[in-house]
């Protein structure tokens, strides 16, 4: 029972997610990202994944701040060592149970440290691909499946702006006026 439950909040997850990628304000959209990580947070108690139910509440609470405007680097940098200590510390699924502490500090930290959007998409393919796995391995089939689909279109954005900025974001302005 609780593996059809873990995957009906997954389901409901992904639909937030679906709904807050088309969403034209950043506060909406982040408001969509509060109630998808809720659902990430049921998700995670139902299919007893309790790295990621602490990595999915720090994530809502950073998520919270934000909407908030109350986030700030010092937070942001609090709540990553959070997410390592306390994560390590619940892990209840060996290597599996790193995943999910791995891609979300790293994916906080390389959004913290650059805002170009090219190498955005990258961080979101790795922070999707260690999800997957992870998703996959605790049965959460609906969240993997949208883990590969935001994965391809990521994928497809660096595809479709590799001209512009090159596929990893490096490409100089300057060099195209030669």
């Amino acid at each position: 029972m609780s593996l059809i439950l873990g995957n009906f909040f997954c389901l409901l997850s992904v639909i937030c997610i679906a709904v807050s990628v088309v969403k034209k304000s950043k506060s909406s959209l982040i408001w969509w990202q509060i109630v998808d990580t809720i659902f990430c947070v049921l998700a995670s108690i139902a299919l007893y994944a309790y790295a990621s139910l602490v990595t999915n509440l720090i994530s809502l609470l950073r998520n919270v701040l934000s909407y908030k405007n109350k986030l700030t680097n010092k937070i942001t940098l609090v709540l990553c060592g959070l997410c390592i200590l306390i994560g390590l510390y619940v892990n209840n699924i060996g290597v599996f149970g790193w995943l999910p502490i791995a891609a979300s500090t790293i994916y906080t930290l390389l959004i913290f440290f650059t805002k170009n959007e090219q190498q955005m998409r990258w961080a979101v393919i790795f922070n999707l691909g260690l999800w997957c796995i992870h998703d996959f391995y605790i049965k959460a089939y609906p969240s993997a499946i949208a883990d590969i689909a935001l994965s391809i279109w990521s994928a497809i954005q660096i595809f479709q702006n590799h001209k512009k900025m090159g596929f990893f974001g490096l490409k100089s302005n300057s060099s195209e006026h030669h």
